[in-house]
């Protein structure tokens, strides 16, 4: 079937759960083909097709008829359209004729092949209007009591509606048309079954009552549509109802549960109207979640800000991507700005971040905030809960959501929950710190599986837990092959992966997050990327480049780099116009005014070494203080000769493998000069470990970087790149689901009584 529909008050229109139900059918039937028909132009419906939220259309009628476009090319429909076209006597003809009218004004939208205008009823009566259309051998059309639009003779969405349908070669008995405004008219009575969806205009009404053809529906928007494929028969005697029964993601349905502090999607305001786009950040952690979902029903529970004050009502439930996770729905949590900045952007980043990462002398512990936090947890909690099928597998990211396994324990006793730890986990000496471990450890020992980047984190997490409860170790796991044991502060020869609270097991796993690998091929074959590593080379032709990208940030080590590298040319002046360091820092949001100190000191400390180094035609230091686009940034990691990356502790570190798979891509011999307090240390052989609270071994294994001999450093990134590539992002999410399951590789582990493996 076609479902040909207007956009505005229709397809757009509705309560959300009844969108959800008919943006899921489309996307579940690929034999029902879907053409909008508007009165915009195609370049105001082209936010809309950003929008993952909504089915993509197949066909696009615009500008009230005049536009004919294939949705997936948005190519024009050719011959249809050049008929149209021969038509239009020309927008600059339109216009002047119509100056005759002042009080008549032009649309200020994009218009194409018509002229749209702000008319008055009393006006769009006038004869004189009418004699106007016919001298220029127009069309004109009024509707909703303000808009007149001139078109082409004979042209408007009925005929254009019709011309498809024929080019198509579509039974007619199979179309179904739906709109709510008067120019929806010459398309609902153009012989198709139809619907005045509820709420339409009372002239649209009056015109179609004895229209055989024409339903006239009780509910609003996509309700009214779901109305009338029952009324019709479309699906089945019983319309979309059988389907729903069958199909439709309902609240306690989902069989996996994504619970992720933000949506897949990104979510952006227009005239105080809450609208949706596909992210314009690549997230390769993202896709990969997505991916699970499909071709199993689920949830992704994530917040949305919603004030009591805003002029829409929240919509809890929004399909995800209608087309390519049609099984998937979005669950939002409404927050309030001031509980986001609460329990995010200041006690999360002020209180848990400072201490995960060492840095608890930075913390700031207060208690109503963490009564937020909770508050916030407990909401996040709730809302799985009533999106979970009974068994159903959680999956809870981090630690903004610690105390989400507790609540909903209690609430779902039936459930798998598994949780996964993107930040560092200190040792307990580190974590004790916090006010509330007690209560934090209790919530995560809720899980049925904990899993971290690195074994360290692991048995960091086991020594706090002993801290709380008592625990007996069921199992342990050698951490070689995959991991570095000795050499590296944060290696580790064995980890436990399963202990006994004495009333649960709990599993225990080490996956470090992979990379998007089809990402950094994207990006390298954009022309900006070439283009920019040509300028790059000739740029860098006579020094050797030494790279820093990182977030602005305490924990990333960029004031001690920076000393570091005084040191190195302070040691080592024939290195003075040799060698240049680029860094590019990305700042912190606006918000986050606990960085502004470590910014001004790290201008300052650049300034000082270029004002003691720099010489005619050479800056020691190039600081960016910016974000760059991806294709430029894999440009800089192209042409690096040696990485610098020098965290003071970091749960993982992309960068690093990003570089790594970089240099890998484009036969690079570069040199990765790492932090041994980088989880990805413990996973990256063939980096160059150094000891970031050490400047002097900071300089050295710089210097050991940039006169590698040539051979050593294409061994090392062979190694390093065939570590990225074969544990990418995809591997990654696929071993944690089945670390979840129990479906690990025979041999894995070593249990310390094999009596109790029959527990794990």
């Amino acid at each position: 079937m076609l479902l040909a529909t207007d956009l505005d008050g229709t397809f757009l229109g509705g309560d959300a759960e009844a969108r959800l139900s008919l943006y899921q059918t489309i996307a579940a039937h690929p034999d029902i083909k879907l053409a909008y028909i508007s009165g915009r132009s195609l370049e105001a419906i082209l936010p809309l097709l950003s929008d993952p939220t909504l089915p993509q259309p197949d066909y696009i009628v615009a500008d009230v008829g005049a536009s004919l476009y294939f949705g997936d090319s948005l190519q024009p429909i050719q011959p249809l359209q050049h008929e149209i076209e021969t038509r239009w006597p020309g927008e600059s003809r339109v216009a002047s004729a119509m100056q005759r009218f002042p009080d008549v004004v032009r649309q200020d939208e994009p218009q194409l092949r018509r002229c749209s205008y702000y008319c008055p009823p009393e006006r769009a009566r006038d004869e004189a209007l009418a004699g106007l259309a016919a001298e220029l051998g127009c069309e004109m059309l009024y509707s909703a009591g303000r808009y007149l639009d001139f078109l082409p003779k004979g042209v408007n969405k009925g005929s254009s509606l019709q011309k498809l349908v024929e080019w198509l070669e579509i039974d007619s008995e199979d179309v179904l048309v739906a709109g709510d405004t008067m120019n929806d008219l010459a398309m609902l009575t153009a012989g198709f079954k139809s619907v005045c969806v509820g709420g339409s205009e009372p002239p649209l009404l009056e015109q179609t009552q004895n229209q055989t053809r024409v339903m006239h529906a009780e509910k609003a928007g996509c309700a009214g549509i779901i109305e009338a494929f029952a009324h019709f028969g479309f699906l089945g005697a019983h319309g979309m109802a059988a389907e729903n029964r069958r199909d439709e993601t309902q609240t306690g349905k989902a069989e996996l549960v994504m619970v992720y502090h933000r949506l897949p999607y990104e979510e952006y305001r227009v005239d105080g109207k809450i609208q949706r786009r596909r992210p314009t950040s690549p997230n390769g952690i993202i896709p990969t979640l997505l991916s699970f979902f499909a071709n199993q029903r689920g949830s992704w529970i994530a917040w949305s800000i919603h004030e009591e004050d805003d002029a829409e009502d929240f919509v809890t439930h929004t399909s995800v991507d209608a087309k390519q996770y049609p099984l998937l729905t979005a669950a939002r949590v409404p927050l309030t700005k001031v509980q986001v900045d609460t329990f995010y952007k200041r006690f999360s980043k002020e209180a848990f971040w400072p201490t995960l990462h060492t840095f608890w002398e930075r913390a700031h512990f207060r208690e109503d905030d963490w009564e937020v936090y909770c508050e916030v947890n407990r909401a996040f909690a709730e809302r799985t809960a009533e999106e979970a099928a009974e068994g159903a597998l959680i999956w809870i990211h981090d630690y903004n959501l610690w105390m989400v396994p507790a609540y909903l324990r209690e609430m779902r006793p039936d459930l798998r929950i598994a949780f996964f730890h993107h930040t560092y986990f200190p040792s307990a000496d580190v974590f004790n710190v916090l006010p509330w471990r007690r209560e934090i450890i209790g919530s995560l020992l809720q899980c049925d599986y904990v899993a971290f980047h690195i074994p360290r984190q692991v048995e960091n997490f086991v020594d706090v837990a002993r801290g709380v409860v008592p625990l007996s170790t069921l199992s342990r796991q050698s951490c070689a092959p995959r991991f570095l044991t000795y050499g590296c502060a944060v290696g580790l020869e064995t980890m436990t992966t399963a202990v006994d609270t004495g009333s649960r097991v709990v599993r225990l796993g080490a996956h470090p997050v992979g990379l998007d690998i089809d990402r950094i091929k994207n990006a390298l074959n954009q022309e900006g990327a070439s283009s920019r590593m040509a300028e790059l080379r000739e740029e860098f032709s006579k020094v050797k480049l030494i790279l820093s990208v990182e977030r602005l940030d305490y924990t990333k080590g960029i004031l001690e780099k920076l000393q570091a590298y005084e040191l190195l040319l302070d040691e080592n002046p024939e290195l003075r116009g040799k060698v240049t360091l680029v860094s590019i820092c990305v700042p912190a949001a606006r918000e986050m005014t606990i960085y502004n100190e470590l910014q001004t000191q790290i201008e300052q400390t650049i300034g000082h070494i270029n004002g003691r180094f720099a010489d005619v035609g050479w800056t020691p230091v190039q600081f960016y203080f910016r974000g760059f686009p991806f294709e430029e940034v894999v440009a800089w990691y192209a042409m690096a000769d040696v990485m610098w990356i020098t965290p003071l502790r970091d749960g993982l570190n992309l960068v690093a493998k990003e570089f790594a798979a970089t240099q890998g891509l484009t036969q690079g011999c570069g040199v990765l000069v790492l932090s041994e307090f980088a989880g990805a240390a413990a996973e990256l052989k063939g980096a160059i470990l150094t000891n970031p609270h050490d400047l002097h071994d900071l300089a050295r294994t710089c210097y050991l970087g940039l006169n590698l001999p040539r051979a050593e450093a294409e061994a090392r990134l062979r190694q390093l790149n065939d570590i990225v590539s074969y544990n990418d992002i995809r591997r990654w999410g696929n071993e944690f689901i089945a670390a979840i399951k129990g479906e690990e590789p025979a041999g894995t582990e070593s249990p310390v009584n094999p009596t109790t493996t029959g527990l794990i």
